[in-house]
């Protein structure tokens, strides 16, 4: 967890593109209905450099290995979330030798960790064929029919994305072609077609922090990838939330981001699936998703229930504890977060302290979880019953926002600033602060 946190960054990649396929009869489809000309084969159509900001129905989207998300438009794309189109080829070389196959119809990045040859690749799909990529080259033998590589996937896909295992039922890939959904099992090879007629007919699709996105015109819709259910108000104009448009755009009406003298963590923890979170105020930042970029949520997005602050969180087997106030919420940690029936509580009842309290931190493989209220900690053995105190402790802070346990040992939180220990009972004896160290940047994204 704290090699998480120290290599936490925001960076939301995000690519686009825009120009037209040679050898092909086309359509401009970014064009009003009177404009559009079809241009007969063999003759390029030269369009000014794209303007993502004026709107774009993109062909495709995906990272790559390392984290940069590709946004393309017929054969131009972005890398990143600013700077100037380029074309497609200038990095993905070998698409220059398929040049007449025309813009891409749809990419994803292969999650399939039990199959390191195809793990992290890059497949782009043009017609009837894909391509497979990996850091940027074309690998040996490809392109090859679709059918081939994903048998029952239909040619000329409208987009595709990567659905791992937790999120779907298995490690797949969805494939969209107009209403109908082809989910595509990668261990297996079998297909599940469904017909989702709630969501509008994606153009590319995009799978961002456990978040799914099906883009249409310069809208996204966001949906569930077992049901596509859609919940929320949709669609969104993109231009708001994955691009810098300048004035008048922009996620939160063009909110700054904050100093990293503002930030103050009420909560931090790490559940039994790996997932790390800092929670600020009422949002809440991943921490372990740094390679695909970092953003702040409202915490009632992923815990429906709770709305506002939290006062702490921590985790214990497959349940997170959110403490809020003098009430308590369990949720059961799967691929969704889900609220134990009968929640919430009171934090008396099922932890036998009273609340509010200042944080509360659960180290490894242990089964006493330590809340800290002004300068007292509490040790409370979660695997008793009833839960009760069974040891109160002087601390040397007078007050402390978060706190947590990992491999390396405590760190509780006061501002920006964050002292470490290498276990809670010397947290508990010290009479000397540590060196504290700063919030930064690379930490949490924030601005000095």
């Amino acid at each position: 967890m704290t090699a998480l946190f120290l290599s936490l960054c925001v960076c939301l990649a995000l690519a686009l593109s825009n120009a037209a396929p040679a050898h092909h009869d086309v359509m401009i489809k970014d064009a009003p209905e009177d404009e559009r000309q079809s241009h007969p084969k063999g003759e390029e159509l030269h369009d000014a450099k794209p303007d993502r900001c004026k709107g774009v129905e993109f062909d495709a989207i995906t990272p790559d290995e390392k984290g940069n998300t590709f946004f393309f438009k017929g054969d131009h794309l972005w890398k990143g979330f600013v700077g100037s189109a380029e074309l497609s080829s200038s990095i993905f070389k070998e698409l220059d030798d398929y040049h007449h196959l025309g813009h891409v119809d749809a990419a994803f990045r292969m999650h399939h960790q039990d199959d390191a040859s195809v793990h992290d690749h890059i497949y782009f799909f043009l017609d009837d064929k894909v391509f497979s990529f990996y850091n940027y080259t074309l690998e040996k033998g490809y392109p090859v029919e679709i059918q081939q590589e994903f048998p029952g996937i239909p040619s000329h896909l409208d987009a595709a994305v990567e659905c791992p295992k937790g999120e779907c039922i298995t490690d797949s890939v969805l494939f969209f072609k107009g209403n109908e959904t082809y989910s595509y099992d990668i261990k297996t090879k079998t297909v599940k077609k469904k017909m989702w007629t709630h969501l509008p007919n994606c153009t590319s699709a995009f799978r961002w922090l456990e978040h799914y996105y099906c883009f249409h015109g310069f809208n996204f819709t966001r949906f569930h990838p077992v049901s596509g259910e859609v919940t929320g108000t949709y669609p969104k104009d993109v231009r708001h939330y994955f691009m810098r448009c300048g004035e008048g755009f922009g996620h939160g009406g063009g909110a700054r981001k904050l100093r990293c003298s503002e930030v103050k963590l009420h909560a931090v923890t790490t559940d039994d699936k790996g997932r790390s979170y800092a929670f600020h105020d009422a949002m809440y930042l991943r921490l372990d998703t740094h390679r695909d970029g970092s953003h702040r949520f409202p915490i009632s997005r992923s815990w429906k229930e709770i709305s506002g602050g939290v006062d702490a969180v921590f985790s214990y087997g497959d349940n997170m504890y959110i403490v809020q106030g003098s009430q308590v919420y369990i949720y059961k940690s799967a691929a969704h977060y889900t609220l134990i029936e009968g929640y919430p509580k009171p934090l008396k009842e099922e932890l036998g302290i009273d609340g509010p309290v200042d944080a509360a931190f659960l180290c490894p493989k242990q089964d006493t979880v330590y809340f800290i209220q002004g300068q007292k900690m509490y040790e409370v053995d979660l695997a008793a019953t009833p839960r009760v105190v069974k040891k109160e402790i002087p601390i040397p802070f007078p007050k402390i926002d978060a706190g947590l346990c990992d491999a390396d040992g405590v760190k509780v939180f006061i501002g920006p600033e964050y002292y470490s220990y290498e276990s809670p009972m010397i947290l508990a004896m010290s009479r000397i602060k540590p060196i504290p160290q700063k919030i930064s940047p690379e930490k949490f994204g924030c601005e000095d």
